[in-house]
């Protein structure tokens, strides 16, 4: 017999939503968990329309909820016991879980969001839920569960940065599975077979595995549930964007994102898809577009003074409500509050500001130019046309810096303006087809900036170097630019500085540059000092403000640096930048040099007092 609709207005998880926007909660909760409880109470009042085809059926948030009661509590103070989800949850998973299409009953949403502090419950949350789509996740329409169909060989994906995390949440799954009866404990209801390497369902069939980058087989078939851990530490979207891809096979496949804040902000994925994830909750354009994308973010407020200890619950809800362990984690956060703030050591109190506070944290403690610096980047640069008329027909030193023959190059022009300050022009060269893939893995356009002249997209599989040359050819050529020298990285760069001494006769014409720390100091320290005293002029370039942005600096026992990239993928590249800081060296070199004493007796005005 068919269940009574219902409208959801009187669920559980509509009491909380009306508690954070109406009532005692609300100061408890951020700008963004408020816009959240708005958006669900908003969506109970035209579901089933025909702009917003879903419902709320409070069944199918109820089974996710009752399936949370029947799994044991493996680790805390209430190790033993059944997950009991505290008010929040209930709402979270309620959304989640209870939102289907009005005819289908497939889920409404598809992707999710959810951002909170340490220590509150990420991984058994996320660990239950594992086991609930290898056991009963299941589709029917609408308030009819008589007409429930299992998912059949379901996929579970318990995706991490690294092996060890990804194997955290897999392992805390097969534990509670093997702890729970009716899951995988001995003596009942079997369901699960846990193996070390694999979860299989007794009689669906089905896996679950962790999975991560160190996963030599990454390939993922069909998930029916693929959980991204702690994406605030992921490099790259490479996790992310592997389980988006895969979907398309199931009626109702579920990518879930659970993670807390972290540092770097300019340059993790995480960061740039929470930052669109606030966008869907502020924005109702684009939260029109995005009806199945769930968002829950947890943080402290950027007016909020993370010395208040009464807005530590907008990050940390466990301590919102009574009980051992919410106790427990302030009094946690209470200590770690004290000593980073007690000792003054600037990387405890960002630790405790991402990991505690869940606010995102700029740069990273080695990163070249701090924010203030990159904003002083943005205001030297110039439009292309002011660039030429300041430096055509000026001598300048080139220099160059070759990547791998499949990623990006890079080069730089560096004049000594008349007035003192100095210009610099950078440019960018790619492989044609390998464009599309780094735009990909590196997230930045670079057919557009190709387009726009910014770099440069070479024929075929690997870059042409001999676009370098032209490229200096065409500033002597177009711009009257008088060339010194060109100075280089000698790795992979040989035969192309061979080349350009032997077609300018000249085999002096190219310098290589030491690439040490004691090679580049002057000029990356030089550069940097430079820029903050307003003696820099650069021409405008995205992707010379990206390689800025990207690079972090190597120092050595005495003190010289020397830039690096950030990680070993070379997704944050700066060559372009490299190139650059190559002719630079060479220049502060000859700008400091003394007087060349022979040069001095030849000129006309040389005499003996």
């Amino acid at each position: 017999m068919p269940v009574r609709w219902q409208t959801g207005k009187h669920h559980p998880a509509a009491v909380y939503a009306k508690q954070v926007v109406y009532g005692k909660l609300r100061p408890m909760c951020c700008k963004y968990e408020i816009l959240a409880c708005e958006r669900f109470l908003s969506d109970l009042e035209r579901q089933g329309t025909e702009d917003f085809p879903w419902v709320f059926d409070a069944t199918r948030a109820d089974r996710i909820l009752d399936w949370f009661g029947r799994c044991i509590q493996i680790r805390g103070p209430y190790a033993g016991q059944p997950v009991e989800p505290q008010p929040w949850q209930v709402f979270d998973q309620s959304n989640i879980y209870g939102w289907v299409h009005k005819d289908t009953g497939a889920r409404r949403f598809t992707r999710t969001y959810n951002k909170r502090a340490r220590g509150n419950v990420k991984s058994t949350e996320v660990s239950c839920k594992c086991n609930y789509h290898m056991c009963a996740d299941v589709i029917y329409p609408p308030y009819r569960p008589e007409l429930a169909q299992f998912e059949t060989a379901p996929e579970v994906e318990c995706a991490a940065v690294d092996r060890g995390q990804a194997r955290r949440v897999y392992g805390d799954a097969k534990a509670i599975a093997r702890a729970s009866p009716g899951i995988a404990k001995p003596g009942g209801r079997v369901r699960l077979v846990v193996k070390e390497t694999k979860v299989t369902h007794k009689t669906r069939g089905g896996f679950m595995r962790a999975l991560s980058k160190d996963t030599d087989n990454k390939d993922s078939g069909a998930p029916s549930y693929f959980e991204v851990d702690e994406y605030h530490a992921h490099k790259t979207s490479e996790i992310y964007d592997l389980g988006l891809n895969s979907f398309g096979k199931r009626r109702q496949a579920l990518l879930d994102v659970i993670t807390t804040a972290g540092d770097d902000a300019e340059h993790k994925p995480c960061k740039v898809e929470e930052d669109y994830c606030k966008r869907i909750l502020e924005d109702p354009s684009v939260r029109k577009t995005e009806e199945r994308y769930f968002v829950m973010i947890r943080e402290i407020d950027d007016e909020d003074n993370p010395h208040d200890k009464s807005c530590w619950a907008k990050a940390n809800p466990v301590i919102r409500y009574p009980g051992e362990y919410g106790e427990t984690l302030l009094a946690q956060i209470e200590a770690e509050y004290t000593t980073a703030y007690g000792s003054g050591d600037a990387e405890k109190i960002r630790k405790f500001l991402t990991r505690r506070m869940c606010r995102w944290q700029a740069g990273s403690v080695n990163r070249y130019l701090n924010e203030q610096q990159l904003a002083a980047v943005k205001a030297a640069m110039i439009p292309r046309e002011e660039f030429a008329a300041l430096t055509d027909g000026l001598p300048c030193h080139c220099g160059y810096d070759l990547g791998k023959r499949i990623d990006l190059s890079g080069v730089g022009a560096a004049f000594d303006l008349p007035d003192g300050r100095i210009g610099i022009k950078m440019h960018g060269f790619m492989p044609e087809n390998g464009a599309e893939r780094h735009e990909h893995t590196d997230r930045v356009p670079y057919k557009a900036w190709a387009a726009d002249g910014y770099c440069t997209l070479t024929p075929g599989d690997v870059t042409d170097n001999s676009y370098v040359d032209n490229w200096i050819c065409e500033g002597e050529r177009e711009h009257s630019w008088k060339v010194l020298e060109v100075d280089y990285d000698g790795h992979n760069a040989t035969d192309l500085a061979i080349k350009m001494c032997e077609a300018r006769n000249n085999n002096d014409f190219c310098v290589e540059i030491a690439q040490t720390c004691a090679g580049l100091n002057a000029a990356t320290k030089g550069f940097r000092d430079m820029l903050m005293n307003g003696r820099l002029v650069i021409e405008y370039s995205p992707l010379a403000l990206w390689c800025c942005a990207n690079a972090i600096e190597v120092v050595n026992n005495f003190g010289d640096i020397k830039l690096s990239k950030k990680h070993k993928d070379d997704s944050e590249r700066i060559d372009p930048l490299a190139g650059t800081l190559n002719a630079l060296a060479r220049l502060l070199v000859k700008r400091t040099a003394k007087p060349d004493l022979n040069e001095k007796i030849m000129r006309d005005d040389w005499h003996i007092l």
